[in-house]
């Protein structure tokens, strides 16, 4: 559990603050608007109308206690720059700030933001990358080099094991887990016999990853 501050309460941060609450940490939202705050005042630790570009505002916060801050603006780069800005002066311990552009990410990097995140342009790729193919069932990116796939089994596998198949060596890729319609079986030992209707999740670079997909 984290103590945390969320800056912005739109669509993004009304979504992050809900996911956020299902995992028990204790929050603080702020946002100018009372109506973007009302649907979650029940939820979480605190809440405030303020305008966060206002340093005396910030500074009432206490933002020294919290272990994140998030900036989830939209819509208004400027003041998403100043605030991340000011949390860092006032001695905030790790701020995550919300980009569009890729310059925006520079910006925000460069005035106080220790991660920058692209909710709409992750969502993007994901959905693009899984439906792009017949054999992606998800996807998620780590690095423009690595990524964790769910993806069917070749035929030749099935009946075979994880250490019959030395499967490490031969393709590259490491299995994370194994999953059957919403059972999942993390970290499989060697001796896992592939079944028809599984599906496995690994993580790899993707053109060794590619190389699997390209055999089904």
């Amino acid at each position: 559990m984290k103590s945390v501050l969320m800056i912005g309460m739109g669509k993004f941060g009304h979504l992050l603050c809900m996911d956020m609450v299902k995992l028990n940490n204790e929050i603080m939202i702020v946002d100018e608007d009372e109506d973007c705050l009302a649907d979650l005042v029940p939820l979480v630790t605190s809440a405030q109308i303020g305008d966060c570009t206002n340093v005396e505002v910030l500074k009432s916060l206490g933002i020294r206690n919290f272990d994140v801050c998030f900036v989830c603006i939209s819509g208004n780069f400027q003041n998403s720059l100043e605030i991340t800005s000011q949390l860092k002066e006032l001695g905030a311990a790790y701020v995550v700030s919300k980009a569009e552009r890729d310059i925006q990410a520079k910006f925000l990097l460069r005035n106080g933001a220790d991660e920058v995140i692209y909710p709409d342009r992750d969502i993007a790729e994901r959905v693009a990358k899984k439906f792009s193919s017949d054999h992606i069932f998800d996807y998620l990116e780590l690095t423009d080099d690595y990524g964790i796939y769910e993806i069917p089994l070749l035929r030749e596998w099935i009946g075979k094991s994880i250490r019959q198949l030395d499967f490490r060596v031969r393709y590259q890729v490491s299995i994370l887990g194994i999953k059957r319609g919403e059972e999942l079986d993390l970290l499989p030992g060697a001796d896992h016999v592939f079944e028809k209707d599984q599906h496995l999740m690994v993580i790899g670079k993707k053109r060794d990853i590619d190389k699997i997909l390209h055999r089904m």
